[in-house]
C-alpha cells in the first residue's frame, strides 16, 4: 500500500515538473495596434519569458514568419525578425516591409505548445494624387474667385485645408465628396485677393503624420476700366442717390419731349389737312362760279332778252331805227363814256344794220339785233 502511494507521489512529482517547466516561458506582453501608410513599414513586438522554445508570428491567420531561440525561419522577404532581450526577457520584433493595402487585418504572436496568444490590428492607408487645375490662376483684383483642390485615390479620405500666400479680404473653404467617385473629395476656396502670391492645398492623413500639398500661383490683375472701386471702399448716400434721381429726370424729360413731338407733328398735320381742303372748297367755289357766269353767259347768247326785260324789249322794238338808235346811244352815255369810232354793220341786203347792247342789272350784258 504504501508503495502504490509512493508511486502515485512520483507521478504527481513529475507531472508538476512537467507543468512548471511548460508554464516556465509565457507571453508577457503582445503587439499593440498600428496604422502605417501604404509603401512603408511596420514593426509588432512581443516579449516572452525565459524558456520559449518557437515564436510563431501570423497575418490574418497564416504564419508568415518562425523565429527559434537560434535563428529566424524567413518564408517570406516581405516578413523579416529582430530580436532584444530587456531586463531578461525577449523581445521578438517582427517588420512588414513595403506595406501593401491587402496586409491589413490581425497581427497574432503565439508559441509553440501553449494556447496563449496575443493579437493585434494592422490599419493601413493609401496616399492618393493631390491636384489644383491649372498651374497659373489669374484673378481680377478684389473680385471673389473660386479655387478647386482635388484629392482622389486616398484611403480613407484625407482632410483637406488650404495656406494662403496671398493678401486677401476674405477667404474660406469648405469640402465635399466627387459626385462620381466616393473616395475622391475636392475642396473649393474662395477668395478675395488683393495682390499676388501662392495658394496651397494640404491633404492631411487622418491617424498619421502625413501629409502633402500642392502649390499654384496666384497673378492678380487689376479690374477693367470703367468697373466698380475697390471693395471696402463705399460711396456716400448722396453720390448713389444723385445717379438715379438724375436718370429718373432724363426718362422723364425724354418722355415730355415725345409728347411735343407728337403734339407738333398731330397739328402740322391737321394745318396742312384743312389748307388742302380750303383750297380744295376754294377750287371748286371758283369752279362752280364760273360754270354758273358760262351759264348765265349761254343763257344770254340764246335768249334774246331777259323776262324782266321783255316789256322794254318789245317797245324798243317798235320804235323807228332813228329812234334805236339814238336811244342806244342815250344808254351808252348814261353807263360810260366811249370814245371809239362808231361802227355800223350792213346786212347782205345793203340795209343797214344796228347792233346794240342794253345792259341788264342781273344778268350782265345781252345782245340784241335788229333788222329794219
Amino acid at each position: 500500500m504504501e508503495g502504490r502511494w509512493t508511486g502515485i507521489s512520483t507521478v504527481l512529482v513529475i507531472l508538476a515538473g512537467l507543468a512548471a517547466s511548460g508554464s516556465s516561458y509565457q507571453i508577457l506582453e503582445g503587439p499593440k495596434n498600428a496604422t502605417v501608410l501604404e509603401g512603408s513599414e511596420a514593426r509588432f513586438n512581443c516579449s516572452v519569458s525565459q524558456g520559449w522554445k518557437l515564436i510563431m508570428w501570423a497575418l490574418n491567420g497564416t504564419v508568415v514568419l518562425s523565429v527559434t531561440p537560434s535563428e529566424p525561419i524567413i518564408t517570406n522577404d516581405r516578413f523579416t525578425s529582430a530580436s532584444y532581450e530587456e531586463g531578461g526577457n525577449f523581445i521578438s520584433e517582427m517588420i512588414i516591409h513595403d506595406v501593401q493595402l491587402r496586409d491589413a487585418g490581425h497581427i497574432k504572436c503565439s508559441l509553440q505548445n501553449s494556447d496563449r496568444d496575443a493579437s493585434a490590428f494592422l490599419s493601413v492607408q493609401v496616399m492618393g494624387e493631390l491636384l489644383i487645375p491649372g498651374d497659373d490662376l489669374v484673378a481680377i483684383e478684389d473680385k471673389p474667385c473660386n479655387v478647386t483642390c482635388h484629392a482622389r485615390g486616398w484611403i480613407p479620405l484625407p482632410g483637406i485645408s488650404w495656406e494662403i500666400g496671398v493678401s486677401v479680404s476674405h477667404s474660406s473653404y469648405y469640402s465635399v465628396l466627387e459626385p462620381d467617385d466616393l473616395q475622391s473629395a475636392v475642396s473649393i476656396l474662395t477668395l478675395t485677393p488683393q495682390g499676388n502670391g501662392t495658394l496651397t492645398c494640404v491633404a492631411t492623413m487622418k491617424g498619421l503624420n502625413a501629409h502633402k500639398s500642392v502649390i499654384v500661383n496666384l497673378t492678380v490683375i487689376p479690374p477693367p476700366l470703367g468697373s466698380i472701386d475697390k471693395a471696402g471702399t463705399t460711396l456716400p448716400t448722396w453720390a448713389i442717390i444723385l445717379p438715379a434721381v438724375s436718370l429718373s429726370l432724363l426718362l422723364i424729360l425724354i418722355i415730355v419731349l415725345i409728347v411735343i413731338i407728337c403734339c407738333c407733328c398731330v397739328s402740322r398735320r391737321e394745318k396742312k389737312e384743312s389748307s388742302y381742303q380750303r383750297e380744295i372748297r376754294k377750287s371748286a367755289s371758283v369752279k362752280t362760279n364760273k360754270e354758273t357766269f358760262e351759264k348765265n353767259l349761254e343763257s344770254g347768247r340764246e335768249n334774246l332778252g331777259y323776262r324782266s326785260d321783255e316789256p322794254r324789249t318789245a317797245n324798243l322794238a317798235s320804235f323807228a331805227p332813228v329812234s334805236s338808235e339814238s336811244s342806244v346811244r342815250e344808254q351808252h352815255s348814261n353807263r360810260q363814256p366811249y370814245q371809239g369810232p362808231d361802227r355800223r354793220w350792213w346786212g347782205p341786203a345793203g340795209r343797214p344794220q344796228v347792233s346794240f347792247s342794253v345792259a341788264s342789272p342781273r344778268t350782265g350784258a345781252s345782245i340784241f339785233h335788229h333788222r329794219p
